[in-house]
């Protein structure tokens, strides 16, 4: 059977996975790049997201994980759009279509969870997001269908990859601790004491100043 799998999922030192205050201008928050400038300034985030500057190999070689042998991903809608509530603006000239321009990094099916269903939306590169109000195992199971033997990833934001890990259904998950304090924001731990009996774990330190762990389900 296929993997579910999480990858380049940044915390800050007190767990938090984004910052307060989400808007279309700032997508995560107070927060507002710190939490990713390792993964862009490796090789494979500069070529994906434009980022400069240089890093250790051995970061670069955690992030450019994250396009290998997925057919699938599920995002919450907070990682899809700030927009809370009802669906406000489809069909209009201004609809959102998410952050990432016409061509989405992603070039697979895409299933946003949220509690608005609206019609899926087809984008360049073989993107096309999906918007269902499914539980975590529904949702995968919709993705499995669609990854066929690929692996599905699993995108964030915190929250609800907080809920697949509640629910056990990731198999691996990498989450990279950066040596910052954000004191507010969204959690990914919380509710979770015990997870360590579940995973082995494996941590690698970077010259970067992050630290990479690997949780692989036992």
């Amino acid at each position: 059977m296929s993997q579910v799998r999480v990858h380049n999922f940044s915390i800050s030192l007190d767990g938090f996975g984004t910052g307060d205050g989400i808007t279309f201008e700032a997508p995560f928050g107070h927060a507002g790049h710190r939490l990713h400038e390792w993964m862009f300034a490796t090789r494979f985030g500069r070529s994906m997201f434009g980022g400069t500057g240089g890093t250790s190999g051995v970061d670069h070689s955690f992030a450019e994980r994250h396009g290998h042998g997925f057919g699938a991903e599920i995002m919450g809608r907070g990682k899809f759009s700030a927009q809370t509530g009802p669906w406000t603006d489809v069909g209009t000239d201004d609809e959102w279509r998410g952050w990432w321009g016409p061509n989405p990094p992603f070039h697979t099916p895409v299933f946003v969870l949220t509690h608005h269903p609206r019609p899926s939306i087809e984008m360049e590169g073989g993107t096309v997001f999906h918007f269902v109000d499914a539980s975590p195992q529904a949702a995968l199971d919709l993705a499995r269908d669609a990854a066929g033997d690929l692996d599905v990833r699993i995108g964030g934001g915190p929250t609800m990859v907080r809920d697949f890990l509640a629910a056990e259904l990731i198999d691996t998950l990498h989450v990279v601790q950066v040596p910052i304090l954000l004191g507010r924001g969204v959690r990914l731990w919380d509710g979770l004491e015990g997870i360590e009996e579940r995973y082995d774990i494996e941590a690698v330190s970077s010259p970067s100043g992050v630290t990479h762990l690997t949780f692989t389900r036992r």
